[in-house]
């Protein structure tokens, strides 16, 4: 009897050496095994938004970077009609009217190419909002809103009449100046969306390691405590052996004395 008990306890304990676990199932400790279960769970439940979080800040950083490019091209156009505005010349200011619009259509394609596996907020007539969860309840979540900064979203028309006439060189001056104002604004509020994302991916990185961590400590076991175990198990375990060798061998004895 007292072998048997032994075995099973050398069995018990050189499985917690094969797994690193001291709570194996709910049989070895059923408020450890289920505590740490929720918790395990929870953290892969968080783990699978992270690549979410992960994808929706590369989307945003795409639409910052186009909005960079997109603002050094109007500064471009810009320079073009401050350098209209400053000759009289006829054909020299259609020559310029020409590169305008250039930049123009060059504009519509940085829209077009500052998507993010699908998702281009710059281009609100060929995409949709952007939305990140933030917790695994879906309570919590940032919604980033797509905008139009094609060149007809931005209000950038071409160059009328070649720019023939100040005015028209003047009225878009005006456009670029406002579709400026546009640009800087929502880079704004494209970075204070993606710093919110991005603390809130570095919490829950943060949380995945203590939700593990704690679920660590209430099944994981010590190595060293649980060979020591094994090791003074195996030793009793030999120890009754002789001792039953013993027992059988001294029976033996005693039997034959009467035969």
């Amino acid at each position: 009897m007292q072998l048997q008990k032994t075995a099973d306890l050398i069995t018990n304990t050189q499985t917690k050496l094969a797994t690193g676990k001291r709570v194996n199932s709910a049989l070895d400790n059923p408020i450890n095994f289920f505590t740490a279960q929720g918790l395990t769970n929870r953290a892969s439940d968080l783990g699978n938004l992270l690549d979410a979080m992960s994808s929706g800040i590369s989307t945003i950083q795409a639409a910052n970077n186009g909005i960079t490019s997109i603002t050094k091209l109007v500064q471009s156009a810009q320079a073009l009609a401050s350098q209209a505005q400053q000759t009289t010349d006829v054909t020299v200011r259609a020559g310029l009217a020409v590169q305008f619009d250039l930049i123009l259509g060059q504009i519509d394609q940085l829209a077009g190419d500052s998507s993010f596996n699908g998702i281009n907020l710059l281009d609100s007539g060929n995409s949709a909002d952007l939305t990140v969860t933030l917790n695994e309840s879906g309570s919590s979540s940032v919604t980033v809103a797509a905008v139009d900064f094609t060149s007809t979203g931005l209000a950038l028309g071409a160059s009328a009449n070649n720019w023939a006439a100040v005015a028209d060189i003047t009225a878009a001056s005006a456009d670029l100046t406002a579709a400026l104002t546009s640009l800087r604004s929502q880079a704004q509020s494209f970075g204070s969306n993606l710093s919110t994302v991005q603390i809130r991916q570095d919490f829950t990185k943060a949380m995945i390691n203590t939700l593990q961590t704690g679920a660590d400590g209430l099944t994981l076991a010590d190595s060293n405590e649980e060979g020591a175990n094994l090791l003074a198990l195996q030793t009793r375990q030999q120890l009754s052996t002789t001792a039953l060798s013993l027992a059988s061998q001294a029976s033996q004895a005693v039997l034959r004395l009467f035969q």
